[in-house]
Order: structure tokens, then sequence, then C-alpha cells
């Protein structure tokens, strides 16, 4: 088969379209023929060289596909050869085949086309895991998201107004932040020109938000302290403005707040399992129903990852990059 191989950390160009030997299925695995597959943020962090696959995963970066099913492994049940599906991998995605724990195997739901359902696994199992099984959004309660027109940021803008919630979304242009208002987002703060503290205090009268799910971890951790609710609920889930900051200790018990920082990609495999299920039960009914949706920005051929890779850096997109085999 084919897949993109990193030959030595680097840029974009460091990833290469390359014969690689074929995946067999292990115990409680499924063999899956990649249709397509998705860009996200670790994938540029792991050709970077700052995030390897947890041991034992795919060497291929790639954390989500869409395919069928070509072969069982050992102790499989529940799935057949031809079940059209989507996955949430720990790598390996951007590649021909690959296989997958079957515990982290969904249907592809009803009425969305095989190649889109690739845009779906990572980003739900990400949203429902963190704003809801670990921050407990509820009805009612405001959501800050950072990162509004990411592939994350459209996903909990959808599910957030899906369960009854008023939803704060920053982002760095007029037009990301329309298409958050279009997703149903309430509060829309350009954060190149407003101080997202501010705003949300206007907007919500000095209360604040109630959860807040944040991508850029020391850059902003001060400032989304400031602006979380008595009781909220800070989620960090990515690094992108930094490791290390300074936390004011007294504001955090004053509000009688919680900072929580996860991770999904090294979880085990019961965990993960635990997480799909979960979005399979409350998630692919709304997207069956029509109220939450994938949003895709393109499509490019899975050789030309290196320009998808651009693309995402660049942060002209809306939703997710799609690569397809």
């Amino acid at each position: 088969m084919h897949a993109i191989t990193i030959n030595e950390p680097g840029g974009p160009e460091s990833l290469v379209w390359s014969e690689v030997p074929d995946p067999v299925p292990g115990e409680g695995e499924v063999l899956v023929e990649v249709v397509a597959g998705a860009v996200n943020r670790a994938d540029v962090m792991q050709r970077q060289g700052f995030y390897d696959p947890p041991p034992g995963a795919s060497p291929y970066p790639g954390l989500e596909c869409s395919g069928r099913i070509a072969a069982l492994g050992p102790g499989v049940a529940g799935w057949a050869v031809g079940d059209e599906v989507c996955a949430l991998l720990a790598g390996g995605g951007y590649a021909e085949k690959v296989c997958v724990p079957a515990g982290q195997l969904l249907p592809v739901p009803d009425g969305m086309d095989l190649v889109t359902a690739a845009a779906l696994p990572e980003v739900t199992a990400t949203v429902w895991s963190n704003v809801f099984m670990v921050a407990h959004l509820r009805p009612g309660e405001t959501l800050l998201v950072h990162g509004g027109g990411s592939g994350i940021g459209t996903m909990a803008v959808q599910l957030a107004k899906a369960v009854g919630a008023r939803v704060a979304v920053t982002a760095g242009s007029q037009e990301k932040l329309e298409r958050c208002r279009e997703l149903g987002a309430d509060i829309l703060i350009d954060y190149r020109r407003q101080d997202f503290v501010e705003e949300l205090d206007k907007v919500t009268g000095g209360v604040g938000a109630d959860v807040i799910l944040d991508i850029l971890g020391a850059k902003y951790l001060a400032r989304n302290v400031a602006a979380l609710a008595v009781n909220g609920r800070l989620v960090v889930i990515g690094l992108q403005g930094g490791r290390k900051a300074e936390l004011d200790l007294g504001t955090l018990l004053t509000k009688r707040a919680a900072v929580l920082a996860t991770s999904l990609r090294a979880r085990p495999l019961q965990e993960k399992a635990a997480i799909v299920a979960a979005v399979r039960e409350h998630v692919w009914p709304l997207i069956a129903g029509g109220r939450v949706r994938a949003v895709v920005d393109r499509t490019l051929p899975m050789r030309d990852a290196a320009q998808a890779h651009r693309i995402l850096e660049e942060s002209s997109h809306v939703g997710k990059i799609l690569l397809t085999t």
C-alpha cells in the first residue's frame, strides 16, 4: 500500500507519499481500506517532531479516517467485511489501509457520504468527551470556544447549541465569525480587535463563561480564568500558545472554578471505546436528524498532504480539510 511517511521532522515538504508494507489486524482489530482521512493540528506537530505516536500505533500521521472494512482480526464481533465506517485513530489515517481497534469504529451516519464521514471521528470525540463528559456543560450555560472556525470549534458550536447552551466564539476574521454565526454561535469575538474577557463580561453582565474550551494553553491561561463564571470549568486541549504560565490560585478559589487538561490520542483503548460509544449514542442521532453537520473546508488528494498542512498552518480554512486516497 501507499502512505504518507515523514522522512525527517520539518516543514510540509517532509511528508512523502511512499510505498510501505500492508498492516495486518491483530486481536480485536479490523483492517479498513481508507477512502478519506482528515487533517488535524496533531498531525502538524507529529510532522515537526513534537508529537510522536503512542507505543504500538501506526507511525504514519492521521487521527481519523473513513472507509470500508477489508478484514476482521481475531475476536471481532458486530462488524462485517464491506461495512462502511469511520474511525478514531492513534495514527495511520494518511494511508490506503489502517488497522483500527473495533471499539473505535463508528458507522457512517445515515444520509452522509463516505468521504465526508472522515471529518467526524476526532472532532466529535474531542468535543463530546471534553465539553460534556469532563466539563458537564448543561442547558442554559454559556460555553466559550476559542478557534471557533476550526474543525473542533465548528463542532463545539453545533453540539452546545443542540443541548440548549449559549455559545461564544473567538476567531480571527469576520468571515470566520459569520460562519460561526450560521452554525448557531450567539456571541462573536474577533480576537485580533477585541479582548474576549471584556466582551464576555459585557454580554453576560459580568457573569462570564461556565465552560471554556481552549486550544492555546499558556498564552490564554490567566485571561481564561478571568473569564470564567463562578463554578466555571476551563478545559485545555491544546498548547498552540505555549506550555507554561502563571496561575492565580486566589482567583480560582474565589470562583470555585476548575482547570482541566486532557488529551485523546494516548488514552487507553477502554477509555477511547467508551468515548466513541458515547458519541454514537448522543451525537450520531443529532447528525442523522440534521441538527449537527460536518463542516468541510476542502478536499485534496492524500498524496498532496503537504499542501493540506500549508493551508492548515495558514489558518485560512473553516472546518475540516480532508484527504482522499
